[in-house]
């Protein structure tokens, strides 16, 4: 066998044990998703067997409409949904300001500011979380969606990195073209950065509004049950009157939690992708 011959047979077999790879592990991603759909049109006398059915004897499709009769589904989906679209345009737009700032005035204290915001990032959540909870009831604005709104509005260390990355990477000469036609620094930002920052909007978009939409932890402490987002209505209104969670019809209930995120995702993912890429070209 020539050395061809065997550098070719190398590559073939390279590629086949890679798409091996790739598939289990997509398979093992999508574990979870699939007994979820299974668990979904069972009965709870099919979900306590062992050994464990993967499918049901006969389809419990009544399961879907069960959700909408047992809680205010669709309604406090709608609540969820304003909630993360309001904190989406917020967050993005502050972020996109502060990361315009960032990239393209380099005034003195620039960049150990910018240190500390990217610092930000390594901070755990549940760290700031109790100490926001104090800040808030403090302030009494708990049980209110201020709470997501002030948030919003203070920016994203990760949105703020994303955007500063993408805004260095546009060439000095097309900012002082647009100051030579006498625009000012907004418009710059409005009219020339942010039309060609829209990889970046897309991904930011979609982690502001998968971040609300699938917040647990803040609307539990901070919301009553009249007030909640929809991720604590799903835990806590599948039960029956003696207090046993129905798994079946609240995996039923998270088929409909999620589709909109994997919608979203699927229609974005060129973008995503590109928009995570080209952020890091430029330091």
């Amino acid at each position: 066998m020539d050395y061809a011959m065997r550098a070719y047979l190398v590559k073939r077999l390279n590629r086949f044990l890679s798409y091996v790879l790739l598939i289990g592990v997509g398979l093992i991603i999508l574990m979870p998703l699939l007994a979820m759909a299974t668990t979904s049109i069972k009965q709870m006398s099919e979900y306590n067997v062992w050994p464990i059915k993967i499918l049901p004897k006969v389809p419990q499709w009544r399961n879907f409409a069960t959700v909408f009769t047992m809680a205010p589904y669709l309604k406090v989906a709608l609540r969820t949904a304003g909630l993360g679209i309001l904190v989406t345009i917020l967050v993005t737009a502050t972020s996109s300001l502060i990361g315009f700032a960032f990239a393209r005035y380099p005034v003195k204290g620039n960049k150990p500011i910018f240190f500390i915001v990217v610092g930000l990032m390594i901070i755990p959540y549940i760290v700031v979380l109790i100490p926001q909870y104090v800040i808030y009831s403090r302030l009494h604005l708990t049980n209110t969606y201020w709470p997501w709104i002030f948030n919003a509005i203070a920016g994203n260390s990760l949105f703020i990195f994303l955007f500063r990355q993408i805004f260095l990477s546009f060439p000095r000469e097309l900012e002082d073209a647009a100051e030579v036609d006498g625009a000012g620094p907004f418009r710059i930002y409005w009219q020339i950065f942010l039309p060609n920052a829209k990889p970046v909007i897309a991904t930011v978009m979609i982690f502001a509004f998968s971040g609300v939409w699938s917040d647990y932890i803040m609307p539990l402490i901070l919301l009553n049950d009249n007030r909640t987002l929809l991720s604590v209505k799903i835990a806590t209104s599948y039960s029956n009157p003696q207090g046993i969670w129905l798994i079946t019809i609240a995996m039923a209930a998270n088929v409909f939690y999620i589709m909109p995120l994997l919608i979203a995702f699927f229609l974005a993912q060129k973008h995503i992708i590109k928009g995570v890429i080209t952020s890091g070209l430029k330091g």
